[in-house]
């Protein structure tokens, strides 16, 4: 069970595949396991790379405040370990915080960034929702809280064919985020801001979004494109804000597909 100890805590990793490095960051109250469904479409032309967040999964979870810079600097860290100095960076939901400030704090280490259902900066309608998720954590058994979110994250579709079933099978048997720690990430989400530093994020750019996502709209991913230098944005059909469990084989093929036109352009550039 690979970790490394760093920044006062023990951050857990898997690595699987070879290739290019690619490093796959997930969300609020997710670890690693949550790109489980993309990943096998990846590992044949790419280094995958994973860690849990701290507070989740198999990584320390103090119950101090967390920052999406702290979480960007233990990422940073972790590359560092594996003395890794280029890689590709996806970040999903909160994953997508972290991979913004990834590349805006190492423009020399990022060679593209991939943001799936992220954004800038929340409206207050956002903002309430995550300052609610925070404060639920508290409030709610922890299986509870889990099913709560649910609605937030798929589709009616989803819900209407029977797929939410093995969401729910899940939560059940899977260990479970801490209260303190679902508190303290939902306050880094709520402090962090990208929308005037956006410019800083120089390398090749995909923006990501279920177009059904009512967590973070639509309009949450056009505000990333637009103020991202030349960046893409990609709207996937009949998706909501979990779209690497949706759409696992679009998402997948959006993203192989990006990745592919960029190495076409390094080598046409070459």
């Amino acid at each position: 069970m690979p970790k490394i100890h760093v920044n006062e805590i023990d951050l857990f990793y898997n690595i699987q595949g070879k290739g290019t490095p690619l490093l796959l960051i997930a969300g609020f109250d997710c670890d690693s396991s949550y790109w489980s469904l993309v990943v096998p479409a990846l590992v044949d032309n790419y280094q995958v790379i994973r860690l849990d967040n701290r507070g989740v999964g198999k990584s320390s979870a103090p119950n101090t405040p967390y920052s999406i810079k702290q979480m960007a600097d233990d990422t940073t860290a972790l590359l560092d370990y594996l003395g890794i100095t280029e890689v590709h960076v996806a970040g999903h939901s909160m994953g997508g915080q972290i991979a913004q400030e990834l590349a805006i704090s190492n423009p020399g280490k990022v060679k593209s960034l991939i943001l799936l259902s992220s954004w800038a900066k929340g409206n207050a309608k956002f903002d309430s929702i995550i300052e609610m998720f925070g404060n639920l954590s508290n409030h709610l058994e922890a299986k509870i809280y889990q099913k709560t979110l649910l609605p937030w994250m798929y589709t009616e579709n989803f819900y209407s064919n029977g797929s939410i079933k093995d969401i729910i099978s899940i939560i059940e048997y899977y260990p479970l985020p801490a209260p303190h720690t679902l508190y303290h990430q939902s306050r880094a989400i709520l402090d962090n801001d990208t929308s005037d530093r956006l410019t800083n994020i120089l390398c090749p750019t995909l923006v990501v979004v279920g177009k059904e996502d009512i967590l973070t709209p639509v309009a949450f991913s056009q505000e990333l494109a637009d103020g991202i230098d030349d960046a893409k944005l990609v709207v996937i059909e009949r998706s909501g804000h979990s779209c690497l469990v949706e759409s696992p084989d679009v998402v997948a093929e959006v993203m192989l597909k990006f990745l592919a036109s960029y190495l076409l352009d390094i080598n046409v550039l070459g």
